[in-house]
């Protein structure tokens, strides 16, 4: 008892972790929120358990399942309405042995701490599908049942046995009951890059429709995990049903004697093709008590260690606006932490204003994240919004374009900073170690007020500023003065020139600033709209200041 008296103590530090960030909301408030959510999940409920509908990933839906729990905790003095995820699901056939649940252990501390005093521990990947319990007699089909449950559930007798892959004569004239999991035939599927694409909610959609379509039944695999009445010892039951035509659970089932074990095998199939989608490990010890004794919930003997998210369900904490270079508004959404493929994400772009006005996202939202290319955070979709609307104001598009904020005027700060980030990055001057940092520690202290008023920076100013010993100031200005050697055409890039196709940019000033909109429209690769934007840059008031700027600091070119 022990080991899982500590367990115990850790979740509940989990807990109490959790409650640490608990929304800071007024009770009328709280009542509205946790009501919100708890009516989404019962609708979610009843779509996928009576009509085999998943309205959304599975992993957004079992993380919305702990954010109503974890509510529910921060908020002790509202009556909690019993959790009943599988009312919709209890069908009217008692199930000759009780569908036990599954511990989810929630980091590798939780697995090692489990492991402790067990022997003769399992792991097999946790296939997802849809449960059921399929028996024989005399060897011969008989009834197929939904897990329901766990106590009762459905007939999907005439469905099996349009599934190729559930035997429907076994080699020996036994009575026999398994219980295992229906998933969908995938090919060469990798966990880690791939997700889970739905296909637990695929398969239960498959199952609900009366018929199912051939081209369905035949995408349907099984995996028993379960003899509840063999053989004491998990290999001997592992054994004796490969002899009865259910091979997959010996193939995928390994014994293990040390947590590196868990650990290599978790890797190992998170991250190799299997011929199913796999959220996590189960972890099985060989001997468990009589089948009659089996109840609907987490039993002592057995647990599961789910993989890192691939889709991960996000609190909305605040709505940014990034303003590029070139005047482009993109929205940026601050978000609580979540982990995504063991990365910490804490921010995540909705791509356009459009997209943003069109999801209307506002903070205290729940949003679906993912990882592109797996590095990128992405925005998948709005999970569930708010309850209290308010609107945020947006900065106007009109303002921001691609000659606007030259200075850091109020509202162009953003802009502004862009410019000069860019005009030190590798695509303009390539200034060594100055980044957006470096340039918005210098507007902070006023001594950055133009694109280039670094020209006459010199020791005696970025001695007066924190964060500048000598070497860092010695550092920066051997930079700037360098940047003052860079050919012509990295100056016009580092300004801001639009694209410039093919076109000759290697000067001077005086041979590129006559050209008129249909000069740079005959250049190849230049179109009309870009013509007339490199025109426009050669005559604007604040470009042809910069020019003079240039031109008296002896910059060649100008």
């Amino acid at each position: 008892m022990l080991p899982r008296l500590h367990l115990l103590l850790m979740l509940l530090l989990i807990s109490l972790d959790a409650q640490a960030r608990c929304p800071d909301w007024p009770t009328p408030q709280a009542i509205e929120e946790i009501t919100a959510l708890q009516q989404r999940l019962q609708h979610w409920d009843a779509r996928y358990h009576l009509h085999g509908e998943s309205l959304v990933a599975d992993e957004i839906y079992d993380q919305s399942r702990l954010r109503l729990n974890r509510l529910e905790r921060c908020f002790p003095q509202i009556p909690r309405a019993p959790a009943q995820p599988l009312l919709g699901a209890r069908g009217s056939i008692a199930h000759p042995v009780a569908h036990t649940g599954v511990e989810k252990l929630p980091d590798a501390n939780a697995v090692q701490l489990w492991l402790k005093d067990r022997e003769e521990v399992w792991v097999q990947p946790k296939v997802d599908g849809v449960a059921v319990t399929l028996i024989y007699r005399q060897g011969r089909f008989h009834q197929a049942l939904s897990r329901g449950d766990g106590l009762q559930g459905q007939d999907w007798s005439a469905a099996a046995r349009q599934i190729a892959a559930i035997p429907k004569q076994l080699p020996q004239p036994i009575d026999l009951l398994v219980q295992g999991e229906l998933y969908q035939r995938l090919e060469q599927h990798v966990q880690a890059s791939s997700g889970s694409l739905n296909a637990r909610s695929r398969v239960a959609g498959w199952m609900a429709r009366k018929p199912m379509a051939s081209a369905d039944a035949e995408q349907i695999g099984l995996f028993v995990w379960d003899w509840p009445q063999g053989p004491a010892n998990l290999e001997e039951r592992l054994e004796q049903l490969a002899g009865l035509g259910f091979a997959e659970g010996r193939e995928f089932s390994h014994a293990i004697a040390r947590f590196a074990d868990v650990h290599r095998w978790r890797q190992h199939w998170y991250r190799s093709p299997l011929p199913f989608a796999s959220d996590g490990i189960i972890l099985r010890q060989s001997r468990r008590p009589a089948a009659e004794r089996w109840q609907a919930k987490a039993p002592y003997w057995i647990a599961a260690w789910k993989y890192p998210y691939a889709q991960a369900l996000a609190s909305v904490r605040q709505v940014r606006f990034r303003i590029g270079r070139t005047g482009r508004i993109t929205p940026l959404l601050e978000i609580e932490p979540v982990t995504l493929d063991d990365r910490q994400v804490r921010r995540v772009s909705v791509g356009s204003l459009q997209r943003w006005r069109a999801l209307d996202i506002i903070p205290g939202d729940q949003v679906a994240i993912s990882l592109a290319g797996l590095t990128i955070p992405r925005l998948d979709s709005v999970v569930f919004r708010h309850a209290q609307r308010r609107a945020i104001q947006a900065p106007t598009q009109a303002d921001f374009h691609p000659l606007s904020c030259w200075q850091p005027s109020p509202g162009c700060e953003g802009q502004f900073l862009a410019r000069l980030t860019w005009l030190s990055s590798k695509q303009g001057l390539n200034m060594q170690n100055v980044g957006e940092h470096t340039w918005a520690r210098l507007i902070e202290t006023g001594r950055i007020k133009g694109l280039l008023d670094w020209l006459t920076l010199d020791q005696a100013e970025l001695a007066n500023i924190a964060g500048f010993g000598e070497r860092s100031s010695a550092r920066l200005l051997r930079s700037l003065h360098e940047a003052r050697q860079q050919p012509f055409t990295r100056w016009l890039k580092a300004l801001g020139l639009p694209p410039s196709g093919a076109a000759d940019l290697s000067g001077p000033w005086q041979t590129l600033a006559p050209r008129s909109s249909q000069d740079w429209q005959n250049e190849a690769g230049i179109g009309a709209e870009r013509a007339a934007q490199l025109a426009a840059f050669f005559r604007a008031p604040e470009v042809l200041a910069l020019r003079d700027t240039l031109n008296t600091a002896g910059i060649e070119g100008f």
